[in-house]
């Protein structure tokens, strides 16, 4: 019960400081397009979340090199499923920490020959042209294509505009607690 009530906390906070931080600020009026984004931060507070992405032997993917791969191997919901965790985790990565994507590409790894950005645009870009049954799917893998296209076209906006809300959120530091990355 209390998971559940600070769970809700969480998701009110970061759905009040990511429409401020788009609308006020940015003037971004997309509320479809910052709710999901509000939502891919409360998902993305659990690193089980952030690493959901694993090979067919099960090992958890941690580099975008291999979930492009994983990709690949994919068909329809599955496809989409995975791209669409790529432009989640590479604008995650690039809008909130940057710092830290700019150290996993640096660290020597398949994923200091990518370009995030463009990776990160191209796989919403894909998510969205593939067709999901949204009574034969969870709600996650739903996302409306209009969204995920929006996602594309607008990724260097909503890397942005996650910076600010980090920028908010550290000032409001004293008043809320994250507890980001469980």
């Amino acid at each position: 019960m209390r998971q559940n009530h600070r769970a809700k906390l969480l998701r009110r906070f970061f759905s009040g400081v990511t429409e401020y931080a788009f609308q006020s600020q940015l003037g971004v009026a997309d509320p479809p397009l910052v709710d999901y984004l509000s939502e891919l931060l409360a998902r993305f507070v659990h690193a089980d979340d952030i690493y959901s992405i694993r090979s067919v032997r099960g090992s958890r993917l941690t580099q975008v090199a291999d979930m492009l791969t994983e990709a690949q191997a994919r068909q329809g919901t599955a496809k989409r499923k995975v791209h669409r965790h790529i432009g989640d985790f590479i604008l995650f990565w690039t809008g909130v920490y940057p710092e830290i994507a700019d150290r996993m590409r640096r660290e020597g790894s398949r994923d200091s020959l990518l370009d995030y950005r463009a990776q990160g645009k191209r796989a919403y870009y894909i998510a969205s042209t593939i067709a999901v049954d949204r009574e034969a799917s969870g709600l996650e893998e739903a996302a409306p294509s209009e969204v995920l296209e929006r996602l594309s076209n607008q990724f260097e906006l909503c890397a942005y505009g996650l910076s600010e809300v980090r920028r908010q959120w550290e000032q409001r530091d004293g008043d809320f607690e994250l507890p980001l990355l469980i």
